[in-house]
């Protein structure tokens, strides 16, 4: 199963949407994390993202996964571990709005995503917020960060 559905029946309303940012949420998120200077995670997210390459066009399963831990460290270090933790772990998804994603994420990081998307700051805060929950949950079988390979496949 992909994490965001069959284009058919897609799991994630407006697929055509979520895709796209739920990858560039995770590039932007991996290179600041994990990128060559682990700069500070409060730190704006544009000048996070190395020179010379565009994050949002990396969807390795390798950035992909590097993403998804800084997401969730991102979301735990401004008060919503619970949240996440719902996400992640097997049972019920517990719902986040788009001004705690705003909150979690930072201004900078949600302009970022404006920006590589061409949605506007609210369109973005809103998809995240609807399609995040869904999207985490399928990205962590088992209720665990998957390996390299299960990315791999989710992908397909």
């Amino acid at each position: 199963m992909a994490i965001f559905g069959s284009d058919e029946s897609s799991a994630v309303p407006g697929g055509n949407v979520a895709k796209p940012l739920i990858l560039a949420l995770l590039a932007l998120l991996a290179a600041r994390y994990f990128g060559g200077s682990k700069k500070s995670a409060d730190a704006p997210a544009p000048a996070d993202v190395p020179s010379g390459r565009d994050a949002g066009a990396d969807a390795s399963p390798g950035s992909i996964l590097d993403g998804l831990g800084g997401l969730l460290e991102q979301f735990q270090k401004k008060g919503f571990g619970d949240t996440v933790d719902s996400w992640v772990k097997t049972g019920a998804n517990k719902d986040i709005t788009s001004g705690e994603v705003k909150e979690a994420l930072g201004g900078d990081m949600v302009d970022e995503l404006a920006r590589r998307t061409g949605l506007s700051r609210d369109q973005v805060l809103n998809e995240l917020a609807r399609m995040l929950p869904s999207a985490v949950d399928r990205m962590t079988p088992g209720g665990r960060l998957p390996s390299r390979h299960e990315i791999e496949q989710l992908l397909r």
